[in-house]
């Protein structure tokens, strides 16, 4: 059976029908007159976006590590005096 794409209550491919299935789900889409759309590109790249930006987000998220306070934290752990390199002002010691 084919799927139609639905947009505000109207099939995307201009059909008319009691009986047609139909969905707002991009991936569940099979009719070939609905997925040439304009309509239905234009949702299809802007859920791709979407997406994309989700991942970059969450990677961005996921891998954020502070190498300054993770310096930080190494040299305050090494016995003695150590310096702290320039560019860690106010601390002339650890």
């Amino acid at each position: 059976m084919v799927t139609h794409y639905r947009v505000d209550g109207h099939l995307a491919c201009g059909h008319h029908g009691s009986n047609l299935s139909s969905t707002t789900e991009l991936t569940q889409v099979k009719c070939r007159s609905c997925r040439g759309t304009a309509v239905f590109k234009e949702n299809r790249t802007a859920a791709r976006n979407a997406a994309r930006r989700a991942a970059r987000k969450a990677k961005i998220a996921h891998t954020s590590n502070d190498w300054r306070a993770s310096w930080q934290q190494r040299l305050t752990d090494l016995p003695g005096q150590q310096r702290l390199p320039r560019g860690f002002g106010g601390q002339p010691f650890v």
